[in-house]
């Protein structure tokens, strides 16, 4: 992960820092290929296990932190048939 520094370089492109180094970018690296879908690298692990593999204390805390990497399916056509069954 990244964060603008707000500056420019001499092209005008935006410049760009890690957002986290050291040992706790190793963390935020771990916890992302753990929950990554294996199309994408990852190893798809279930929340809970990357909550026990980073000592995370609750899955609440890991879910906050990285639930936005979780996969995720597209259940549209579920939404749209739980919504027709329930207004009928």
């Amino acid at each position: 992960m990244s964060v603008q520094t707000g500056e420019t370089d001499k092209d005008g492109n935006p410049i760009s820092k890690a957002k986290y180094t050291g040992f706790h970018s190793l963390r935020h690296f771990y916890a992302s290929w753990c929950i990554n879908r294996r199309e994408d690298g990852g190893l798809s692990l279930p929340p809970k296990m990357v909550q026990e593999g980073l000592g995370h204390s609750s899955i609440t805390l890991t879910m906050d932190t990285y639930g936005h990497l979780s996969p995720r399916n597209d259940d549209t056509e579920e939404l749209t048939a739980a919504e027709l069954a329930l207004l009928r």
